[in-house]
Protein backbone atom coordinates (compact mmCIF):
# COMPACT_ATOMS: atom_id res chain seq x y z
CA UNK A 1 0.00 0.00 0.00
CA UNK A 2 1.11 3.53 -0.70
CA UNK A 3 2.42 5.40 2.30
CA UNK A 4 3.64 8.91 2.97
CA UNK A 5 7.22 8.79 4.19
CA UNK A 6 8.83 11.87 2.69
CA UNK A 7 12.59 12.13 2.48
CA UNK A 8 12.47 15.90 2.21
CA UNK A 9 15.02 18.33 3.62
CA UNK A 10 14.80 21.22 1.13
CA UNK A 11 12.07 23.33 -0.43
CA UNK A 12 12.46 25.28 -3.64
CA UNK A 13 10.25 27.38 -5.95
CA UNK A 14 8.99 25.77 -9.12
CA UNK A 15 6.55 27.38 -11.56
CA UNK A 16 4.93 29.50 -8.89
CA UNK A 17 4.57 26.71 -6.32
CA UNK A 18 6.78 25.20 -3.66
CA UNK A 19 8.49 21.91 -4.50
CA UNK A 20 10.39 19.61 -2.16
CA UNK A 21 13.33 17.27 -2.38
CA UNK A 22 16.23 15.57 -0.70
CA UNK A 23 19.61 17.32 -0.86
CA UNK A 24 22.83 15.43 -0.09
CA UNK A 25 26.11 17.31 0.37
CA UNK A 26 29.65 15.98 0.01
CA UNK A 27 31.98 15.97 3.00
CA UNK A 28 33.68 19.10 1.69
CA UNK A 29 30.34 20.95 1.62
CA UNK A 30 30.75 21.94 -2.03
CA UNK A 31 30.87 20.19 -5.37
CA UNK A 32 29.39 19.87 -8.85
CA UNK A 33 25.62 19.51 -8.99
CA UNK A 34 23.66 16.42 -9.98
CA UNK A 35 19.90 15.86 -10.03
CA UNK A 36 18.60 12.38 -9.20
CA UNK A 37 15.17 11.53 -10.64
CA UNK A 38 13.06 8.89 -8.92
CA UNK A 39 11.52 5.71 -10.30
CA UNK A 40 7.77 5.25 -10.44
CA UNK A 41 7.92 4.00 -6.82
CA UNK A 42 8.52 7.55 -5.52
CA UNK A 43 11.36 9.11 -3.57
CA UNK A 44 12.15 5.89 -1.73
CA UNK A 45 15.01 4.89 0.55
CA UNK A 46 16.80 3.64 -2.58
CA UNK A 47 16.67 7.01 -4.34
CA UNK A 48 17.79 8.79 -1.17
CA UNK A 49 20.66 6.30 -1.01
CA UNK A 50 21.61 7.05 -4.63
CA UNK A 51 21.84 10.74 -3.74
CA UNK A 52 23.95 9.91 -0.69
CA UNK A 53 26.24 7.73 -2.79
CA UNK A 54 26.76 10.57 -5.25
CA UNK A 55 27.51 12.94 -2.38
CA UNK A 56 30.13 10.48 -1.18
CA UNK A 57 31.71 10.84 -4.62
CA UNK A 58 31.93 14.61 -4.23
CA UNK A 59 28.67 15.77 -5.80
CA UNK A 60 25.91 17.98 -4.46
CA UNK A 61 22.95 15.71 -5.24
CA UNK A 62 19.30 16.78 -5.30
CA UNK A 63 16.47 14.26 -5.59
CA UNK A 64 13.23 16.19 -6.27
CA UNK A 65 10.10 14.60 -4.81
CA UNK A 66 7.69 14.20 -7.73
CA UNK A 67 4.94 12.55 -5.66
CA UNK A 68 4.77 14.90 -2.69
CA UNK A 69 6.14 12.35 -0.23
CA UNK A 70 4.11 9.34 -1.36
CA UNK A 71 5.89 6.06 -2.09
CA UNK A 72 4.86 2.49 -2.83
CA UNK A 73 6.46 -0.90 -3.46
CA UNK A 74 3.45 -2.28 -5.31
CA UNK A 75 3.75 -2.32 -9.10
CA UNK A 76 0.08 -1.64 -9.80
CA UNK A 77 0.02 1.31 -7.42
CA UNK A 78 3.28 2.63 -8.86
CA UNK A 79 1.79 2.55 -12.34
CA UNK A 80 -1.24 4.48 -11.11
CA UNK A 81 0.92 7.05 -9.33
CA UNK A 82 3.04 7.54 -12.44
CA UNK A 83 -0.05 7.95 -14.61
CA UNK A 84 -1.31 10.69 -12.27
CA UNK A 85 1.84 12.77 -12.82
CA UNK A 86 1.26 14.78 -16.01
CA UNK A 87 4.34 15.16 -18.16
CA UNK A 88 4.14 18.94 -18.03
CA UNK A 89 3.90 18.99 -14.23
CA UNK A 90 6.91 16.73 -13.84
CA UNK A 91 8.91 18.78 -16.34
CA UNK A 92 8.06 22.06 -14.61
CA UNK A 93 9.01 20.73 -11.19
CA UNK A 94 12.29 19.39 -12.51
CA UNK A 95 12.98 22.65 -14.32
CA UNK A 96 12.62 24.42 -10.98
CA UNK A 97 15.03 21.91 -9.47
CA UNK A 98 17.59 22.70 -12.16
CA UNK A 99 17.40 26.43 -11.44
CA UNK A 100 17.50 25.86 -7.69
CA UNK A 101 20.56 23.66 -7.85
CA UNK A 102 22.47 25.91 -10.24
CA UNK A 103 21.91 28.82 -7.84
CA UNK A 104 22.73 26.79 -4.72
CA UNK A 105 25.69 28.10 -2.74
CA UNK A 106 27.09 24.59 -2.36
CA UNK A 107 27.27 23.93 -6.11
CA UNK A 108 30.54 24.71 -7.87
CA UNK A 109 29.64 23.70 -11.44
CA UNK A 110 28.17 25.97 -14.10
CA UNK A 111 26.17 23.07 -15.53
CA UNK A 112 24.54 20.02 -13.98
CA UNK A 113 24.47 16.28 -14.36
CA UNK A 114 21.16 14.43 -14.22
CA UNK A 115 20.62 10.73 -13.53
CA UNK A 116 17.37 8.83 -13.22
CA UNK A 117 15.82 5.39 -13.28
CA UNK A 118 12.72 3.94 -14.98
CA UNK A 119 10.24 6.85 -15.07
CA UNK A 120 13.10 9.04 -13.89
CA UNK A 121 15.24 7.89 -16.79
CA UNK A 122 12.58 9.14 -19.17
CA UNK A 123 12.55 12.52 -17.46
CA UNK A 124 16.38 12.60 -17.62
CA UNK A 125 16.10 12.63 -21.40
CA UNK A 126 13.42 15.30 -21.25
CA UNK A 127 15.59 17.51 -19.04
CA UNK A 128 18.46 17.12 -21.48
CA UNK A 129 16.18 18.10 -24.37
CA UNK A 130 14.44 20.99 -22.58
CA UNK A 131 17.21 22.52 -20.49
CA UNK A 132 19.85 22.66 -23.21
CA UNK A 133 23.14 24.19 -22.07
CA UNK A 134 22.22 23.89 -18.39
CA UNK A 135 22.80 20.12 -18.52
CA UNK A 136 26.33 18.83 -19.10
CA UNK A 137 25.68 15.10 -18.67
CA UNK A 138 22.54 12.96 -18.71
CA UNK A 139 22.43 9.35 -17.48
CA UNK A 140 19.14 7.49 -18.09
CA UNK A 141 18.78 4.01 -16.63
CA UNK A 142 16.15 2.06 -18.63
CA UNK A 143 14.12 5.23 -19.16
CA UNK A 144 10.40 4.82 -19.78
CA UNK A 145 7.17 6.71 -19.20
CA UNK A 146 5.60 10.03 -19.95
CA UNK A 147 8.85 11.99 -19.71
CA UNK A 148 10.52 10.40 -22.74
CA UNK A 149 10.57 13.14 -25.41
CA UNK A 150 9.78 12.68 -29.08
CA UNK A 151 12.30 15.30 -30.20
CA UNK A 152 15.93 15.35 -29.08
CA UNK A 153 17.11 18.33 -31.12
CA UNK A 154 17.49 20.44 -27.97
CA UNK A 155 19.99 18.07 -26.33
CA UNK A 156 23.38 19.64 -25.65
CA UNK A 157 24.51 17.25 -22.92
CA UNK A 158 26.62 14.17 -23.31
CA UNK A 159 24.42 11.14 -22.74
CA UNK A 160 25.30 7.77 -21.24
CA UNK A 161 22.43 5.27 -21.20
CA UNK A 162 22.08 2.00 -19.30
CA UNK A 163 19.55 -0.46 -20.70
CA UNK A 164 18.72 -4.14 -20.20
CA UNK A 165 18.73 -6.84 -22.86
CA UNK A 166 15.91 -8.70 -21.06
CA UNK A 167 13.76 -5.61 -20.46
CA UNK A 168 10.14 -6.17 -21.50
CA UNK A 169 9.01 -2.65 -20.51
CA UNK A 170 11.52 -1.06 -22.87
CA UNK A 171 13.10 -3.72 -25.12
CA UNK A 172 16.69 -3.22 -26.28
CA UNK A 173 15.57 -2.75 -29.88
CA UNK A 174 13.71 0.39 -28.85
CA UNK A 175 16.66 1.59 -26.81
CA UNK A 176 19.02 1.15 -29.77
CA UNK A 177 16.64 3.07 -32.01
CA UNK A 178 16.44 5.84 -29.42
CA UNK A 179 20.21 5.97 -29.11
CA UNK A 180 20.50 6.55 -32.86
CA UNK A 181 17.67 9.10 -32.84
CA UNK A 182 19.37 11.19 -30.15
CA UNK A 183 22.68 11.06 -32.00
CA UNK A 184 21.02 11.97 -35.31
CA UNK A 185 18.80 14.80 -34.04
CA UNK A 186 21.18 16.45 -31.57
CA UNK A 187 24.69 15.65 -32.70
CA UNK A 188 25.49 15.08 -29.02
CA UNK A 189 27.92 12.55 -27.63
CA UNK A 190 25.80 9.44 -27.00
CA UNK A 191 26.76 6.02 -25.66
CA UNK A 192 24.34 3.38 -24.49
CA UNK A 193 25.41 0.27 -22.59
CA UNK A 194 23.36 -2.93 -22.66
CA UNK A 195 23.33 -5.47 -19.83
CA UNK A 196 22.18 -9.09 -19.67
CA UNK A 197 19.64 -8.19 -17.02
CA UNK A 198 16.01 -7.16 -16.56
CA UNK A 199 14.37 -3.79 -16.14
CA UNK A 200 15.27 -2.11 -12.82
CA UNK A 201 18.42 -4.20 -12.39
CA UNK A 202 20.06 -1.35 -10.44
CA UNK A 203 17.42 -1.07 -7.69
CA UNK A 204 18.78 -2.85 -4.62
CA UNK A 205 15.47 -2.47 -2.78
CA UNK A 206 14.36 -4.98 -5.45
CA UNK A 207 10.60 -4.32 -5.52
CA UNK A 208 10.35 -5.86 -9.00
CA UNK A 209 12.62 -8.81 -8.17
CA UNK A 210 15.12 -7.85 -10.88
CA UNK A 211 18.10 -6.54 -8.91
CA UNK A 212 21.41 -7.77 -10.31
CA UNK A 213 24.27 -6.71 -8.03
CA UNK A 214 27.04 -7.48 -10.50
CA UNK A 215 25.49 -5.62 -13.43
CA UNK A 216 24.39 -2.80 -11.12
CA UNK A 217 27.95 -2.32 -9.86
CA UNK A 218 29.35 -2.10 -13.39
CA UNK A 219 26.67 0.35 -14.51
CA UNK A 220 27.05 2.50 -11.39
CA UNK A 221 30.80 2.83 -11.77
CA UNK A 222 30.41 3.80 -15.41
CA UNK A 223 27.83 6.41 -14.46
CA UNK A 224 29.95 7.92 -11.67
CA UNK A 225 33.06 8.05 -13.88
CA UNK A 226 31.03 9.72 -16.63
CA UNK A 227 29.51 12.34 -14.33
CA UNK A 228 32.89 13.10 -12.80
CA UNK A 229 34.39 13.58 -16.26
CA UNK A 230 31.58 15.75 -17.66
CA UNK A 231 30.28 17.85 -14.76
CA UNK A 232 32.81 20.28 -13.30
Amino acid sequence: MAEKTPHQNVTFPSSGTQAHGYLALPESGKGPGVIVIQEWWGLTDHIRDVADRLAAQGFVALAPDLYGGWITHDGEEAGQMMSQLPEAVGAQLLGGAVDYLLANEHVTSQKLGVIGFCMGGGFVLQMAAQQGEKIAAAVPFYGVGQGVPNDFSGVRAAIQGHYANLDQMYPPEQARAQEEQIRRESGAEVQYFYYDANHAFHNDENPAGNYDPQQAAVAWQRAVDFLQAKVA
